[in-house]
């Protein structure tokens, strides 16, 4: 296992325009390529179109304002009038189809992404906290959507610019497009530094976003925890010191980004100041090819040029920034899944309940084995207990069983099938665990109950709740089973959500069923009736449980005293207190 990535470590460090991850982008833009053809060619005519407004501002001042022709006023303001009504109605239809393309080559990506999180192992989970996993899947790709619905688009329309520009410009007088030439480009030489200096920072600053929002998920996920140990003040500093060193971050960029309007404006006025003095040179010089119309539309040609170049400079450290977020999205999506049908389809039917541990070995972090040449048979209908010391691999096992996690040597069968072997769903399906900290889903409670088999009828899910005795608590909410739960069941108490997570397992009715401390959070009351419920309903399945409360576990057909990477001692409750070993020490301790 990798060592965990938490909110005080940064992420990312540096990150370059990688184009290959661009390139993959095209895989989500081919299927709405003839969206895509069609707003290029929009845009050239967009772009085609506001380059001829110019021309007809040189007309005006040429012929309207020195030779005096008024009657051309009327056709040149006509000209403008339909120009801009054509950009216009243009940038309408490609600005609307660009936002469809990249809407829906945004929502391919986060429905992949999704998908490969319902896939990926638990291990990719224990190694980040959730905050940083939530910021790739909400922040970057909101990100990617605004880069590819907008930014795009408008770096498309800036380049086809500058291309139509430089031409028209030429056509018109080679020597001020000189001059504008020998402006721009150390305009863009300073510009393009500043960006890359911004961009060095961008990664850091999105890093440290990242660990902020997964302390700030850490918290909320454990506030009750925070405020119960006087944590709130110190949280609060934390908070205040993770933010700050963001804000610093930040704070550096804008400084940076702030030079840009300076850069920009001595430019241009330089190239203004430059062209005026060589045009006027020229008129008074007598030479032809340069007269004030032409100045004029040159000063209109300069903005067109240099205002894309620059706007092209920041997108160039936008699309850095959207490279990295790529790679993040990507490195998810490309996550191997280990854990996976892998081509074995083998699907289990008329199960018993025969469980087979044989020669496992098993580690969570490479050279540190939690369990080794560990073997056991289990018999169909057996109960088996497991106890031992925190951490010495009594979930392990279980987890194994449902493939959680896969053996690192040796094999786990189910029915004398090597579970790697069986299809997920099937093995899942006959599966049942019920986890210490029951998940309650926001929805009625007869959802909740209904989760693991979707079509079943109401009756079934109430009388799943009236097997486990679960019917009682729920009948005590204002609208029973019908009663609106807030997510993790805010506003149950522990027991109570247990019972109905209780209730979701014995409605799916599962061949193998696997209780670990699931009734660790219920009052020993409702653990009787629990447990009288459960003789009736573990009678014909096999079953694992897992149990700190010694009560529970009396009666299991054999209980394994797991210790040392290993089973330390087998047997019944009698047969162990007789041996005065391990087992019996564990009850003495939970009687003193």
């Amino acid at each position: 296992m990798a060592k965990r990535n938490t909110y005080f470590e940064n992420e990312v460090v540096e990150r370059k325009i990688d184009i290959k991850q661009l390139v993959r982008v095209l895989k989500y833009v081919m299927p709405y390529r003839r969206i895509f053809f069609l707003v290029c060619i929009l845009m050239l005519i967009s772009a085609g179109t506001s380059l001829l407004t110019p021309l007809l501002l040189r007309q005006i001042i040429n012929h309207v304002v020195v030779v005096k022709e008024y009657q051309e006023l009327a056709f040149v303001m006509s000209g403008f009038v339909v120009l801009a009504a054509i950009e216009i109605t243009i940038t309408f239809f490609h600005q609307t189809l660009m936002g469809k393309l990249g809407h829906n080559v945004i929502a391919n990506i986060r429905k992949d992404i999704f998908s490969k999180l319902q896939e990926l192992p638990f291990e990719y989970f224990d190694n980040r906290p959730d905050g940083k996993i939530v910021v790739r899947v909400t922040d970057y790709i909101n990100d990617l959507a605004n880069f590819f619905s907008n930014f795009l688009l408008l770096l498309l329309i800036y380049i086809v610019k500058i291309v139509v520009v430089s031409c028209f410009m030429l056509s018109i007088s080679i020597p001020l497009t000189g001059i504008v030439f020998v402006t721009v480009l150390p305009l863009m030489l300073c510009v393009f530094v500043l960006r890359y200096k911004i961009r060095q920072r961008f990664p850091l600053h999105r890093a440290r976003v990242s660990n902020r929002t997964a302390f700030m998920v850490e918290s909320i996920m454990g506030e009750q925890i925070v405020k119960n140990y006087n944590r709130c003040d110190k949280n609060e500093k934390i908070y205040k010191d993770i933010h700050d060193v963001s804000v610093n971050t930040w704070w550096q960029i804008v400084l940076l980004n702030e030079l840009n309007t300076p850069i920009v404006e001595f430019f241009w006025n330089l190239g203004t100041i430059l062209m005026y003095g060589v045009a006027l040179s020229q008129i008074l010089a007598g030479h032809g090819g340069i007269d004030a119309g032409t100045v004029v539309a040159f000063t209109s040609y300069m903005a067109l040029f240099n205002g894309p170049l620059t706007q092209i400079a920041m997108i160039i450290q936008n699309l850095a920034q959207v490279s990295s977020n790529l790679e993040q999205v990507f490195d998810t999506i490309d996550t191997p899944v280990d854990i996976c049908n892998d081509g074995k389809n083998i699907h289990l039917e008329h199960v018993r309940g025969q469980v087979e541990f044989e020669d496992v070995t098993f580690a969570y972090e490479e050279g540190v084995n939690i369990l080794e040449h560990f073997n056991l048979h289990v018999n169909p209908g057996e109960t088996i207990a497991l106890v031992g010391p925190t951490g010495a691999g009594k979930t392990t096992i279980i987890n194994m069983l449902t493939r959680f996690y896969d053996v690192a040597g040796g094999q786990v069968k189910i029915e004398g099938t090597d579970v790697r072997d069986i299809n997920l769903a099937s093995l899942r399906k006959e599966v049942g665990v019920l986890m210490q900290d029951p998940f309650i889903f926001k929805g009625t409670i007869m959802e909740n109950i209904r989760y693991g088999r979707p079509g079943a009828t109401d009756e079934e899910c109430i009388k799943a709740a009236e097997t486990i005795f679960a019917d009682k608590c729920i009948m005590r909410c204002k609208d029973g089973y019908n009663q609106q739960l807030e997510e993790r069941g805010d506003g149950l108490s522990a027991g109570e959500k247990q019972m109905i997570s209780f209730a979701r397992i014995i409605l799916k009715n599962p061949s193998i069923i696997i209780l670990d401390e699931a009734t660790s959070s219920i009052d020993t009351e409702t653990e009787n009736l629990i447990q009288q419920a459960l003789d009736v309903l573990l009678k014909s399945k096999t079953a694992f449980i897992v149990a700190h409360r010694l009560s529970t576990i009396r009666n299991a057909d054999r209980i394994l005293y797991i210790d040392n990477k290993g089973i330390m001692e087998s047997g019944n409750h009698e047969e162990l207190m007789e041996k005065k070993g391990y087992y019996y020490r564990l009850n003495m301790q939970m009687e003193v």
